[in-house]
């Protein structure tokens, strides 16, 4: 499958998605198109090349004379009208647009149909925004992904009367989409606004906010406005293809937190109950492994992986049931097997199974340890015996592999 991963290494807007597909191989000639489709007159764009911190790309420049204000009803309107759009690119524009307007609704408390645009409201949101779903169509992407969204350095309004950064539309996007967002640095200091509201909205409507595998063949490079010296205000667009996605790799799970800790001064008996207490605070695994530290004292690895949403109840246990004084947080990724647990009768009585499935079938079969267990000693048999007796019936509805 064609996809394409959005890095926004210095910050994201609908010009710079723009220069980035431009400077990956799409025609200028297509933005032409799209202008004229919307009924925009006087407008034009320009790809020019340029340079950000050594960081060559393409900066689009969208030049409308008239300074025409268009209402969410009329934006939308020229949208449905335009000709020589397919259904796709309608309706994927008019999801971005509709997630603009209704940020700005939330941020100002009207009704969509009150909302006074600003600066969103001009024919340049227009071509960024279709602009951006058509050359995606054009360039035959099938799948969009993202890295979390740079927002810069949170500051309040930098004049009377003026918003703070990142702006309230762009929050109530990310808020709403649930994007995710990388975290402030001092090299965005002074910086200002870094992602845009429709930068944001063209992100979270259209991509999904993880980093697939897959291999590349180019990387288009958009040029912001900006110009700072410690950073490139650039975002980064990676052209390539990820393998089918209806094969059999698993569920993809991204929200997964591994936090970590070296412990040189714990008890076994410590680390027992720092264990005990991680999974009933909702860890998904908990495991320690032998490491030297400092001074040649022999350590231990504390180890635990969990939801992203129980970080910090998890971190936490670490901070009270062991000795450590902090705890490395990270986000981790990975695929998981679909799975479920069926109920086996065998002679020595009812035996809980746990069976994997992948790409449709059940490729795996392990009984419950504690059930083996417990019909071993019920019955006075060795508890191999029991899982022998397991290992002849059927729990798959086939052979157990």
């Amino acid at each position: 499958m064609k996809t394409a991963y959005i890095q926004s290494v210095g910050g994201a807007s609908g010009d710079m998605l723009l220069g980035a597909l431009l400077d990956g191989g799409l025609p200028l000639d297509i933005i032409t198109q799209i202008i004229n489709a919307l009924g925009i007159s006087g407008a034009t764009v320009a790809a020019k090349p340029d340079v950000r911190c050594e960081v060559r790309g393409t900066r689009a420049i969208v030049d409308v004379r008239a300074d025409d204000r268009y209402s969410p009803r009329q934006m939308l309107d020229k949208v449905d009208n335009a000709a020589g759009l397919s259904d796709r690119v309608r309706t994927k524009s008019a999801d971005v647009l509709n997630a603009l307007f209704d940020a700005e609704a939330r941020v100002h408390g009207h009704e969509r149909s009150a909302v006074h645009l600003d600066e969103l409201g001009t024919a340049d949101t227009l071509v960024d925004v279709v602009g951006v779903v058509a050359g995606i169509e054009y360039l035959g992407i099938d799948r969009v992904y993202a890295a979390p969204l740079v927002l810069g350095e949170a500051t309040g309004p930098r004049r009377p009367g003026g918003y703070s950064n990142p702006a309230p539309a762009t929050l109530e996007i990310i808020a709403t989409s649930q994007a995710s967002i990388a975290p402030e640095r001092p090299i965005y200091a002074g910086a200002g606004e870094l992602t845009t509201p429709t930068g944001a909205a063209l992100i979270a409507t259209l991509a999904e906010f993880r980093q697939p595998a897959m291999t590349l063949a180019r990387i288009g490079v958009g040029i912001g406005g900006k110009d700072p010296a410690t950073f490139p205000n650039v975002l980064r667009l990676w052209l390539g293809e990820t393998a089918d996605a209806t094969a059999p790799v698993g569920r993809w799970q991204d929200n997964i937190i591994l936090l970590e800790t070296n412990l040189d001064n714990a008890t076994g008996e410590q680390l027992g109950f720092a264990m005990a207490r991680l999974f009933d605070a909702g860890a998904l695994d908990v495991w320690h492994t032998p490491i030297q530290m400092k001074k040649n004292r022999p350590g231990i690895l504390l180890s635990a992986l969990g939801p992203a949403d129980l970080e910090s109840r998890l971190a936490e246990v670490f901070l009270r049931d062991t000795p450590t004084l902090g705890v490395r947080t990270r986000p981790v990724s990975r695929y998981v097997a679909e799975r479920d647990t069926v109920t086996v009768e065998t002679e020595y009585g009812p035996i809980r199974v746990k069976r994997k499935w992948l790409g449709g079938k059940v490729v795996s079969a392990a009984p419950e340890y504690d059930d083996i267990a417990s019909a071993a000693l019920r019955n006075g048999v060795a508890w191999q015996t029991v899982a022998e007796s397991i290992r002849k019936l059927d729990p798959t509805g086939g052979t157990v592999p």
